[in-house]
């Protein structure tokens, strides 16, 4: 077969993996090369590396607005590499990816859940939200599920899952269940509720992006993995009825979605404030860019950035479903400028490299598909393709209302203690030392409600392994209260530092709050 022949039949292959209706919703297999298989793994996983990259500068530098089209977002030759070796912690979206990658690697697909936990609780990255709260949790006898349960992690709604999920659908192409499963293991360990449904979402549009190179498919058909009573279920639904309403507005639908699902509830950061790492409002951002992008990695990059609020961790999810969708060899060579050059690079904290993990995916999706009753042989692929099915129900925060936040800012001086009305309360703040070259410590400390003593345990000063909550309860009566946090033993150069206390009742507000002067 001459040279020419052989470029028309890679052209017609690649075409009828890429039709846009090539893949019937009852169709029970689907059939792809090896070598297209592999490409769609490494687009996945080279569209996350650079969504992160051009969104990095502008992460929650934009809160509750949107980029204007007058800034430029950079890119450049050898932008992925410089990042990558003088801002590793950038992509930490990617290295917690890798860690349950490489706990499989090295245990198998079927590894325990403590395997998952164990791996990050005790890595050396620092962690944030959902994942630090679940860090401390298992690291002092909390075990997953109870991890990420919203009672013991006042983050279970962030997006900490959502942005670590991309393995779990990049190692089941065409089987978004098995997708489920996995985020139904791993994503509890930090997260619950719509938080979780965050990484079960962006799973199942990794898994059906290897079917299809309708977008439109891709966003309807992931989200039947998600309980239609759930409120992320809702904003997405809500996001793709606004894309028909206003198709070529894409800052008509962010204001619809600003104006409906902006209000954060759970994380402490985030109410009354503008800053909002909830799961929800950020995949929104992702559908986004995903239904304006129409399948343009430029288009899908831009506004999936643009939208604002966690804008590395948006595009990433964004462009790697893209790159997953239309495969490695066809990601524009703009946007695979310097790429090359940083493949050998291993992300900080792993010992895996994107040219690593290319391999290291491709090889558990294989598995994954034998496991699920498909076949593997050298010239073909037989994937038994799963009809999505939604995950279990489940709900954060369920009747509880945020209706005040008091800013403290003290030292602990032994007791500290305030009076609220409400069924519930957050105080945050943490241990600190006061040279910093100190070594770590564990400060214990004892919190009284209403007289009598409720925990008694300890905090350190290790950012690692810190928390950032002092304490919290959802489940008081609905009344007045009162809170004493005692530190039974000071320690001379170290000291409790107390930010700020947030309220909750069972009614939210509605209005203006009367004061009697």
């Amino acid at each position: 077969m001459t040279n020419f022949k052989k470029l028309i039949l890679l052209i017609l292959i690649l075409n009828v993996c890429f039709l846009p209706f090539g893949f019937s919703q009852n169709q029970k297999e689907f059939k792809i090369s090896p070598t297209i298989l592999k490409d769609k793994i490494k687009g996945g996983w080279a569209g996350q590396t650079i969504g992160v990259t051009f969104g990095g500068p502008t992460e929650f530098r934009y809160r509750g607005t949107f980029i204007q089209d007058y800034e430029n977002l950079q890119w450049y030759d050898g932008y992925i590499k410089n990042t990558m070796l003088n801002n590793p912690h950038l992509y930490d979206d990617i290295y917690m990816d890798l860690t349950f990658v490489e706990v499989m690697e090295r245990l198998g697909v079927d590894a325990s859940v403590d395997s998952f936990s164990n791996a990050f609780a005790k890595a050396d990255y620092s962690l944030w939200h959902a994942n630090q709260a679940a860090r401390f949790n298992i690291l002092n006898g909390i075990k997953a599920p109870e991890s990420g349960h919203w009672k013991n992690n006042p983050h279970a709604d962030d997006i900490d899952y959502q942005i670590e999920a991309d393995f779990a659908g990049l190692m089941n192409p065409g089987m978004p269940n098995s997708a489920s499963e996995i985020s139904d293991k791993i994503g509890h360990i930090m997260n619950y509720g719509d938080g979780w449904y965050g990484g079960v979402y962006v799973g199942a549009m990794y898994s059906l992006a290897f079917l299809s190179s309708d977008i439109e498919f891709i966003v309807n058909e992931g989200l039947k993995t998600i309980p239609q009573e759930s409120d992320f279920y809702k904003c997405i639904a809500d996001v793709i009825k606004w894309h028909q309403q206003y198709p070529d507005n894409w800052k008509q639908n962010w204001f619809e979605i600003q104006q409906k699902w902006a209000e954060d509830t759970g994380c402490p950061e985030g109410v009354h404030a503008p800053y909002n790492i909830d799961a929800k409002i950020n995949a929104a951002y992702v559908v986004l860019g995903l239904l304006y992008g129409k399948g343009d990695f430029t288009k899908t990059l831009e506004i999936s950035t643009r939208a604002g609020q966690d804008s590395d961790c948006n595009p990433s999810t964004a462009a790697g479903i893209l790159g997953a969708m239309v495969g490695y060899s066809n990601i524009p060579e703009y946007w695979k400028l310097g790429l090359k050059e940083a493949e050998d690079i291993d992300f900080k904290y792993t010992k895996t490299s994107l040219k690593k993990v290319y391999e290291t995916s491709y090889n558990q999706a294989l598995e994954m598909i034998k496991k699920n009753g498909g076949k593997v042989n050298n010239n073909q692929i037989t994937i038994q393709t799963q009809q999505p099915i939604p995950v279990k129900f489940e709900k954060s925060f369920e009747g509880i209302y945020p209706i005040r936040k008091t800013v403290i800012n003290k030292k602990l001086d032994r007791e500290y203690e305030f009076d609220f009305e409400g069924t519930g309360f957050v105080l945050v703040g943490s241990p600190r030392k006061v040279d910093p070259k100190s070594k770590d410590v564990d400060i214990s400390l004892k919190v009284e409600i209403d007289g009598k003593v409720v925990s008694t345990f300890s905090l350190p000063t290790n950012y690692l392994t810190r928390r950032e909550e002092i304490f919290w309860d959802y489940d008081l009566s609905n009344g007045k209260h009162k809170v004493k946090v005692i530190q039974p033993k000071s320690i001379e150069g170290y000291y409790v530092d107390i930010n700020y206390s947030l309220i909750y009742s069972d009614k939210p507000n509605i209005g203006i709050e009367q004061h009697n002067h």
